[in-house]
């Protein structure tokens, strides 16, 4: 069971994974027109909803207060099986966006990650098994929605999973801080993969010498690095415009 809080958070899960959510919970006292709209989508989903103290959320939560008055029960997000989604490949609309997160362990990250990769139609997001953060109330409260209609895929061998993509004839677009080609000259058009790193080391050895391409995103102050969340919408939306020309 995962545990989502906050109005935005919340209201998306309502709206957009209602079918997997349990219970609504409610502070007593709170009956604003923010918390009614909830309520109203609760009884339109006939998902069941109860008014606590605000004691609970402490003890719940462990004294976090950005839980604003409301938290939702809701069951786990469904992980796509690596076969499963090799197996939807050949059907999905072309091109093919896949997004390969390579160890990103910060939840609030991977939530940023996944809302990213909704808004620039990637169809699927790659996570390592044994690196990677587990898809919980942060990442979904992160994401506001964003998770839902992606396909999540966790496989257990991430370098053989990248095989198996530049098989089905996917182009592998790494991202390194070192690479000579910047990420607005590099092709990033037709069915491909952009693989992104951890948010200290990067992508790892076996990762890197997999891609077929690696492109950097020059920075022009005293930062070295952006965060991945960033760069994985500056490549994102870069890929879509070369996508619309």
């Amino acid at each position: 069971m995962i545990e989502v809080h906050g109005i935005f958070a919340v209201r998306a899960q309502l709206r957009e994974g209602a079918n997997r959510a349990r219970c609504l919970y409610i502070q007593k006292g709170r009956r604003d027109a923010r918390i009614n709209e909830l309520i109203s989508l609760a009884r339109e989903q006939g998902i069941r909803y109860q008014a606590v103290e605000a004691a609970w959320f402490r003890r719940r939560l462990n004294g976090d207060e950005l839980h604003q008055g409301v938290l939702l029960e809701s069951q786990a997000v469904p992980l796509v099986r690596e076969d499963e989604f090799f197996n939807m490949l050949p059907g999905l609309t072309r091109p093919v966006t896949v997004l390969v997160l390579d160890g990103v362990t910060d939840p609030r990250n991977l939530g940023a990650c996944l809302r990213t990769a909704n808004a620039a139609g990637v169809q699927a997001v790659i996570l390592p098994k044994r690196r990677s953060a587990p898809i919980n109330g942060i990442v979904l409260k992160t994401a506001q929605g964003g998770v839902e209609s992606l396909r999540i895929v966790e496989v257990t061998n991430l370098a053989r999973t990248l095989k198996r993509l530049a098989d089905a004839g996917l182009w592998l677009v790494g991202t390194d801080e070192d690479a000579r080609l910047a990420y607005v000259d590099a092709s990033l058009d037709g069915d491909a993969a952009i693989i992104l790193g951890s948010e200290d080391k990067g992508l790892r050895r076996l990762t890197r010498e997999a891609c077929d391409q690696l492109i950097a995103i020059p920075m022009h102050g005293s930062v070295e690095s952006l965060n991945v969340s960033v760069a994985a919408g500056v490549i994102l939306f870069e890929r879509v415009r070369q996508l619309a020309l």
